[in-house]
């Protein structure tokens, strides 16, 4: 069947990297999953953020991620649920929220930090590797991996690779 999305060109660009975005995420859960981590892959980054950058108010947390603050304060109010990030009153504005993580919040960033995220940048820089010439064929190019192999099975054929 015909690939709308990828015959219609530049027109579809947006369409075309939310696909790949939400495949990447997909696949990344499902990895996660494996691995028995209680964090949805789209909560990776603010989990990285706060580990970068120390505790923040929310909307600078927003801001440092380049996404709502309403999907901020969702993300936050959910790993808190988990233990891993503590939300307190900043001291000098009562109305401003400041995130850290929690003891348990930063041993799961310095697992994933050795064990997991490596996995999938290998995994990601696999699926990317070899990619040159114009945007909208990188685009297939990166689709066409997917399809061949989803980045849940490029960091098993990578661990193979290293045994």
């Amino acid at each position: 069947m015909e690939d709308v999305l990828r015959s219609l060109g530049f027109l579809c660009l947006g369409s075309r990297l939310k696909r790949i975005g939400e495949q990447l995420q997909a696949d990344t859960q499902r990895l996660l999953d494996c691995l028995d981590v209680p964090v949805q892959s789209s909560q990776y980054p603010l989990l990285a953020a706060l580990d970068r950058l120390g505790p923040l108010p929310v909307g600078e947390l927003a801001q440092s991620l380049g996404i709502t603050q309403p999907g901020v304060t969702r993300s936050v109010s959910l790993l808190a649920d988990l233990g891993l990030v503590e939300v307190t009153q900043s001291d000098g504005d009562q109305r401003r929220r400041m995130v850290s993580l929690t003891k348990s919040g930063q041993g799961l960033v310095d697992v994933a930090k050795r064990d997991v995220w490596p996995r999938i940048e290998g995994a990601v820089a696999d699926l990317c590797r070899g990619l040159s010439g114009p945007l909208l064929d990188q685009l297939a190019a990166i689709e066409d991996g997917l399809v061949a192999a989803p980045l849940d099975r490029r960091v098993k054929m990578s661990k193979g690779a290293a045994q």
